[in-house]
């Protein structure tokens, strides 16, 4: 599992990145303010079963073989890494899957309460006629 911490640019978001089965699910954590280091052990500690069931969509990834690697290469890949901005594109399709997802449920939801919305209004129209029409 991998997190990544960014600013963009009004809230600092943590992006948790996992590989299961050479697939990539992603997830996303809006801190808010810039958290602290204990904020971001804490939430891995405790919350790491709900950030990994956050996500359903995944995206496929070819996974590289693990091998040793030199411990000051190492070093330096991660200072590296906490030079870069952002997260990686697989990690942002798989976010933009998922919103696509809730936004999807949104609009048929929506449309079902406007239909039936409709639907009353006609009735009462329908009931406000009858009761007028007074055998006529």
């Amino acid at each position: 599992m991998k997190l990544t911490v960014y600013h963009d640019g009004q809230f600092w978001v943590g992006v948790f990145e996992e590989i299961i089965e050479g697939r990539l699910k992603a997830s996303r954590y809006v801190f808010g303010s810039e958290p602290k280091d204990e904020e971001i052990l804490e939430l891995i500690n405790k919350n790491r079963i709900v950030l990994t069931d956050m996500s359903s969509q995944f995206v496929e990834v070819n996974e590289l073989t693990e091998r040793k690697i030199n411990p000051k290469r190492l070093s330096r890949e991660v200072a590296r890494e906490m030079k870069k901005v952002g997260i990686s594109t697989k990690a942002q399709q798989s976010l933009q899957l998922e919103r696509e997802k809730f936004k999807t449920e949104r609009k048929i939801i929506s449309r079902q309460l406007k239909e039936e919305l409709e639907e009353k209004k006609w009735q009462m129209k329908r009931q406000k006629l009858k009761e007028k029409h007074r055998g006529r």
